[in-house]
């Protein structure tokens, strides 16, 4: 099912006009720090190593003591857009392979604009923030110079909202990015992201899955980042969570050591699991809960409606009793 949206475009945050600066509207900051870390934006190990590198490259070679040259590194959202102030990452490697057969690191710098010294000749410059990156050839000649990268990148932010419109606890929903890859499936940019953060990425249309627990409210979208500008999408699941607990009455203290098998009404299982009173998160619709205690089982039919949580109460009385003990009791074949 595909998602209920709503889409908010922000101008770019670094990039706004001066009007719009001036005019007193606030304008929220998609890399303030807290949000703008790659490290903190996507989960993966290293930090910025988790940034998209275009080149496998061996270790950092040495510059010869030549004449060298200032080269000033600018990374901008858009063309002619201002220049980032932090969470860049500069990648500055040799165009000939080394002796390995890669492409040598000459130099690495990291925060907004950077500065390195370089001999006379031709480089490749990377810039990378968070998932978008951007690449370019330059030239050193017998002079400074200052050399700017287009990332052509946004930022978007996911969040995710349940029945009538209540926020969804940042623990219990998670969102998958993926691109569109040539020739083949999509590729998985973002596998874990979580609520609320702001994710840097290349500017094109992504394919968000967001999931409200683990079991199977699960909603999917289309989601358009534009370079320059903030996204932010609320997608609306259809789903609760349920509690199932066994008991002797209604209302009654919940049995230890209760197996649990929870069916769709087609008959699907879609959870299992053991103990006193388990609370899972489903998507709306009819459900069996089957309750199995000291080799007996018990079962009810319950409904899930969008964002009403509920207690699912399975009785001693709900005792499920076998085919043949049916036939028995009505006088049919043993």
């Amino acid at each position: 099912m595909w998602a209920l949206l709503r889409i908010v475009f922000a101008f770019a945050l670094l990039g706004a006009p001066a009007s719009a600066q001036e005019s007193g509207v606030a304008v929220p900051d998609l890399f303030a720090p807290g949000f703008a870390a790659p490290k903190q934006d996507f989960g993966l190990p290293g930090g910025i190593a988790g940034s998209p590198i275009p080149y496998l490259p061996g270790a950092a070679a040495t510059v010869p003591s030549a004449e060298q040259h200032g080269l000033r590194l600018e990374a901008r959202l858009v063309d002619g857009g201002p220049a980032l102030e932090s969470g860049v990452s500069w990648r500055v490697f040799s165009t000939e392979p080394g002796a390995e057969g890669h492409l040598q690191v000459l130099a690495t710098e990291t925060g907004g604009t950077a500065s390195v010294q370089l001999p006379p000749g031709s480089y490749m410059i990377n810039a990378a923030f968070g998932r978008a990156s951007a690449t370019k050839r330059v030239t050193i000649g017998n002079g400074d110079q200052v050399e700017s990268v287009v990332l052509n990148a946004g930022g978007l932010r996911l969040s995710a909202v349940v029945g009538e419109g209540r926020p969804v606890p940042a623990d219990k929903v998670t969102f998958e990015i993926a691109q569109d890859s040539e020739g083949g499936p999509n590729a998985i940019v973002v596998p874990h992201a979580t609520g609320d953060r702001i994710l840097r990425l290349g500017a094109g249309t992504y394919h968000v899955v967001s999931r409200y627990g683990t079991v199977n409210a699960v909603v999917r979208a289309d989601i358009e980042v534009v370079a320059g500008k903030l996204t932010e999408a609320v997608i609306r699941h259809a789903g609760a969570e349920a509690t199932l607990k066994l008991v002797s009455n209604e209302g009654g203290e919940a049995l230890a050591n209760t197996i649990w098998n929870v069916l769709t009404e087609g008959g699907d299982t879609v959870h299992e699991s053991v103990g006193a009173f388990p609370s899972i998160i489903l998507a709306e619709g009819k459900y069996t809960a089957v309750a199995s205690h000291e080799r007996k089982a018990y079962s009810r039919d319950f409904t899930i409606e969008a964002g009403v949580d509920r207690d699912v109460e399975v009785l001693l009385s709900d005792l499920v009793v076998p085919e043949a003990e049916i036939q028995r009791r009505m006088g049919g074949p043993n």
